[in-house]
């Protein structure tokens, strides 16, 4: 192999026994994929697994007709071909990357999947001047193009609209568990601990280039805090909280988000343009702390407003008065 130059035949180029064992082990990726995703929507999806079950049924029943088509013309050895040694030729996102980001997340990436499929299938039939082959090709696009209606049918029949609710409502539930309660104590944390130190050192030194030194190590420090805290505090099996480095992550990376939210503004050199941006910036930051309490955790506004607010003002008058004293 040349540096540099693709060893990937171009699909132009494949003959018709090649188009068949690359639609082959293209089908057997795709029941995979499919009960991949049932498998890991079972046990708090489970009218959305039995969805996934019957697509990868389906991908089974075209795997097999195309394997009848090879045996009937090339015989029963199937060639070794797969959509990474074809240039060009759609791509399939890894399972692990899909099935982390929700249930209507994968629903989606299922509707790309056929669209892709059936794509192919158009393409392969115009290419090969088997009759028997062109029509399988050609039937095989039109069951892809009619997957969605299949997805719909196989819904209604294996989800009710209260199923569909309650299994909206349990994701719902699992996003703000995993991601923003742990992101939203992260914020908590960097937004109000770190005003403290980085007042009190701002009103002491009058230093803007050190007390943003102070803020970065500060909510840098606090993040890997809290991240690792986190994370070790629950493994997630028996409270539902899902797994421990996602919310490690949303803990530690809010944590010093809020942080830096007050300290980048030092990075100004005329101290007292830099604490009163960083002063309007530490409000923000509360009111924000207060909205995503009203919105997720159900706190009402005012009295979540009055909390944080009232909490905050007091650690910033701390600081400064520290500092100036």
């Amino acid at each position: 192999m040349i540096p540099g130059v693709s060893s990937r035949k171009r699909f132009s180029d494949l003959a018709e026994q090649e188009v068949l064992a690359l639609a082959i082990s293209s089908e057997e990726d795709d029941a995979q994929i499919y009960r991949s995703y049932a498998q890991r929507l079972r046990e708090d999806f489970p009218a959305s697994a039995a969805i996934f079950d019957g697509m990868a049924v389906e991908e089974d029943e075209h795997r097999r007709r195309l394997i009848d088509l090879h045996q009937s013309r090339f015989g029963d050895t199937i060639l070794l071909i797969r959509r990474e040694h074809v240039a060009g030729f759609y791509a399939r996102r890894p399972v692990w990357l899909i099935e982390n980001l929700g249930l209507d997340r994968i629903r989606d990436e299922a509707r790309q999947m056929e669209r892709d499929a059936q794509r192919f299938y158009e393409t392969a039939a115009k290419t090969t001047t088997d009759a028997a082959t062109r029509k399988l090709l050609g039937d095989l696009a039109a069951a892809e193009a009619g997957h969605s209606e299949r997805a719909v049918e196989l819904l209604e029949e294996k989800v009710s609209p209260d199923a569909d609710t309650e299994e909206k409502d349990a994701a719902h539930r699992q996003f703000v568990l995993t991601w923003v309660q742990p992101g939203l104590a992260g914020l908590m944390d960097g937004s109000v601990s770190t005003l403290a130190p980085i007042f009190a050192v701002a009103f002491a030194t009058q230093n803007t280039w050190t007390t943003f030194l102070v803020g970065l190590a500060a909510s840098i420090g606090a993040g890997i805090s809290m991240g690792f805290t986190e994370a070790a505090s629950d493994d997630g099996q028996i409270s539902g909280r899902g797994a421990p480095w996602k919310r490690g992550v949303a803990s530690g990376v809010m944590t010093t988000l809020g942080g830096l939210g007050h300290a980048m503004p030092y990075l100004i050199t005329d101290f007292w343009t830099a604490t009163i941006i960083a002063i309007i910036v530490v409000f923000i930051e509360l009111w924000a702390i207060a909205w995503i309490q009203n919105r997720y955790m159900q706190t009402p506004f005012f009295r979540a407003a009055f909390q944080v607010v009232l909490g905050g003002a007091l650690v910033l008058a701390a600081g400064i008065l520290i500092g100036s004293g």
